[in-house]
């Protein structure tokens, strides 16, 4: 019989993963009020993931490195066509209408930006000197740029994050941390101004007071929050969920699906389902410790700390304690392409993980 490891699958992190897909399966049903056909088509989406991830996992770490650069200059070419010739959606230009289905370039960048960022640090001598340092920053902030652009700020910013997260892992020191983080707080301003458009800003002033606006800017915090609330320490009961029900709580499929879970799982289910995100976040660190290349290591670390920073941004965002950006939960959450880039992360992990254990057999 053929093992996982034979197929460069690290056993616990698919555990983690398979239960989370279950959970998935399990909401949406609720959320789509017993339609069978958002279920069936995340169970679609789900297994095209898993088989990107097996596909991914067969790639060796030192072919991944070699890959990093072009992935990169890929999506960096896609996200100037698709500010060019984008198919324009409510107001934002973030695909490409390939035809039979559409695209999304910044979803490259989830994984090209880490790669590319990791790949550059690793060729230098860590911990990296201010130049090296600038460099880096440099390829994090231009495809955000170009990201942030379409609008979509949430994203660019989670993969500014992904980024950020390679650049703290090669060692900056914390004279360095704090003096970004001052500089960053400086130009607050000028994004306020310059890149942020009219509703994001009202999303931001609604984080303070989401009553000033019940009815517009302020009606998905409002809502999620009473679903959250509800479930009380058991919750309502599978299927059993008023908020969703009764068409309450919007976008209730994909970005306030956790709204849905609270209401009908409870506190008991929250902690259930945070449990199932902490391992995989521990899993992914371990991997991180133990991999025997500073590129792999690197990578390992920052995938798994923005699938983390992913997770933090949805939860904070359902319960008002930030902004809507339209984050989804991962792998919870109804998605095509989200999920298969999440997979793929995941099985970059896997391929790091197993590969080291050939290398050391």
């Amino acid at each position: 019989m053929i093992s996982l490891q034979h197929w460069h699958i690290d056993k616990p992190l698919l555990i983690g993963l398979i239960l989370l897909s279950c959970i998935s399966l399990l909401v949406l049903y609720s959320a789509s009020l017993q339609a069978a056909a958002i279920p069936l088509g995340q169970l679609a989406r789900l297994a095209i993931g898993f088989g990107v991830m097996l596909a991914v996992a067969q790639i060796r770490p030192e072919h991944l490195k070699r890959w990093s650069p072009y992935i990169f200059a890929i999506g960096l070419l896609l996200l100037l066509v698709v500010l060019a010739v984008g198919a324009d959606t409510k107001g934002a230009q973030r695909w490409l209408n390939l035809g039979l289905f559409k695209f999304q370039p910044s979803e490259i960048m989830k994984l090209g930006v880490p790669m590319m960022t990791a790949w550059y640090l690793a060729r230098q001598n860590l911990p990296p000197r201010s130049l090296q340092i600038g460099g880096a920053i440099l390829i994090v902030l231009i495809p955000s740029y170009l990201i942030a652009l379409q609008p979509d700020l949430g994203t660019a910013l989670l993969i500014t994050g992904s980024g950020v997260f390679v650049i703290f892992l090669a060692g900056m020191n914390w004279f360095t941390v704090i003096g970004l983080l001052a500089l960053a707080g400086t130009a607050v301003p000028l994004v306020w101004t310059y890149l942020m458009h009219e509703y994001q800003r009202q999303r931001v002033l609604m984080l303070f007071d989401p009553t000033l606006d019940p009815l517009g800017a302020g009606y998905h915090t409002i809502q999620s929050m009473i679903a959250v609330g509800s479930g009380g320490f058991f919750g309502k009961g599978w299927l059993n969920g008023s908020q969703a029900r009764l068409d309450f709580l919007p976008e209730s499929s994909t970005d306030f699906i956790f709204a849905v879970f609270a209401e009908e799982f409870g506190l008991i289910g929250i902690v259930v389902l945070f449990s199932l995100y902490v391992f995989v976040v521990l899993r992914g660190l371990f991997i991180a410790f133990y991999a025997q290349e500073t590129y792999a290591r690197l990578l390992a670390g920052s995938l798994t700390l923005t699938f983390f920073l992913y997770f933090f941004v949805n939860i904070g965002m359902v319960t008002g304690i930030l902004p809507v950006v339209g984050v989804p939960l991962p792998i919870i959450s109804y998605g095509g392409s989200s999920i298969v880039t999440l997979m793929a992360a995941f099985g970059i992990l896997m391929s790091i993980h197993t590969h080291r254990r050939i290398a050391q057999a």
